[in-house]
């Protein structure tokens, strides 16, 4: 099999549409705007590949996620082929969390209510900022009052789980218009707030233009405003960059962080299956060529040994503020961490950045704003 059977274990699927109305300013990702025509021929190679992986993939899946790009770009009748073709190809866990991104001004009544017939039950809504200003700066192509429209249209469809994206320490932002960003944005009707600073990508307009941002320590503060702010507000935060309000963390994103086999779909996706990671071609003639052999489209194939996976469960796993299961870790290697990890446990622990508690390993909000650096020294 291309693949290998993963028989009765829970996997995850990630689906990448590849296409925008516009291409944000400072966005880096695999996607850009395109026909219609080119729309479909893509639509139909991704069902193409979803039906082969289905019958190469056993297992059962505990989560999808759609994303981009801007997947709420496609047409009703798109969503809907997509999401048919999944649903007959792979073996859905009762209850999955399925999650579709949908950018402001693109997501229509008729698209939210296609969605929620086709089985979403999340969806997560690209805001990035409550001021025009900023969003222009960024390059968005809506408004404010878009994503309230947006929001609109899914609590009418009947969602109820939904993401907002934010994004700090912007050119020219203030804490205090940081503040106002997050108060009117945790007043909305959301369960989960995803909140990044930005960061200037090479190869992007904003890169090219480097216009100033905020100096490190107002980035702190904004990062730490933005914890006190939304616990203030019913949110707790759980990852580095995520906050939830009581039992809606995002369950896909914390597959990704707890090492869940998940299978990339589409152009340019990536894999973690059976310990070895890879990508789909990013090359779109190849992609649409080979889409109904899967195994064609791999590239950047690494095979994980029980180091490396060890190495990641502990890089990925301190994102989490519960931090890494000592249990787990044991339970999955056959060792303790504090074993393999001794002398880097004994420094973070002994500087205030590491918890090393009875259970969990875990960042301090000191490590938190160091935490590339921590969590590269776990890298064996």
């Amino acid at each position: 099999m291309p693949y290998g059977q993963l028989k009765d274990t829970a996997f995850e699927i990630y689906i990448h549409i590849p296409f925008c109305i516009k291409k944000c300013l400072y966005c880096d990702f695999l996607s850009a705007p395109a026909s219609g025509e080119a729309v479909g021929r893509y639509v139909d190679a991704l069902i193409k590949e979803i039906k082969a992986a289905g019958k190469q993939s056993g297992g059962r899946v505990s989560s999808v996620f759609v994303g981009g790009g801007t997947p709420t770009v496609l047409s009703e009748a798109h969503l809907t082929a997509i999401f048919d073709a999944l649903h007959a190809s792979f073996r859905l866990e009762e209850g999955a969390e399925i999650t579709v991104e949908a950018n402001p001004g693109t997501l229509t009544a008729g698209k939210a209510r296609a969605l929620k017939e086709a089985g979403v039950n999340r969806l997560s809504l690209g805001l990035q900022s409550v001021f025009l200003k900023d969003l222009r700066m960024l390059g968005r192509i809506h408004t404010f009052e878009d994503f309230l429209i947006s929001l609109d249209h899914a609590q009418n469809a009947g969602f109820r789980n939904i993401n907002a994206d934010l994004m700090f320490a912007l050119p020219g932002q203030t804490r205090k218009e940081w503040e106002q960003c997050l108060l009117r944005t945790a007043a909305l009707p959301l369960t989960h707030i995803s909140a990044y600073s930005l960061i200037l990508e090479e190869n992007t307009p904003l890169y090219r233009n480097h216009p100033p941002l905020p100096p490190e320590d107002d980035e702190y503060a904004m990062y730490e405003d933005t914890n006190d702010i939304l616990s203030a507000c019913g949110f707790t935060q759980y990852e580095i960059s995520n906050y939830a309000r009581n039992g809606f963390p995002c369950r896909h994103n914390l597959g990704y962080w707890k090492r869940v086999p998940y299978l990339g779909l589409g152009l340019g996706a990536s894999s973690l299956w059976q310990e070895t990671r890879y990508k789909n071609t990013s090359d779109m003639p190849s992609y649409l060529e080979n889409a109904q052999a899967p195994l064609r489209l791999q590239q950047e194939k690494e095979y994980l040994t029980r180091r490396d996976a060890m190495s990641e469960s502990m890089f990925l796993g301190l994102r989490l503020t519960q931090g890494v299961s000592k249990k787990a870790f044991q339970k999955d290697y056959g060792i303790a961490p504090e074993v393999i990890y001794a002398p880097i446990i004994k420094k973070y622990t002994e500087t205030g950045l590491l918890n090393n508690q009875e259970t969990h390993l875990s960042l301090t909000r000191k490590g938190i704003h160091v935490s590339n650096t921590i969590m590269a020294e776990f890298l064996l």
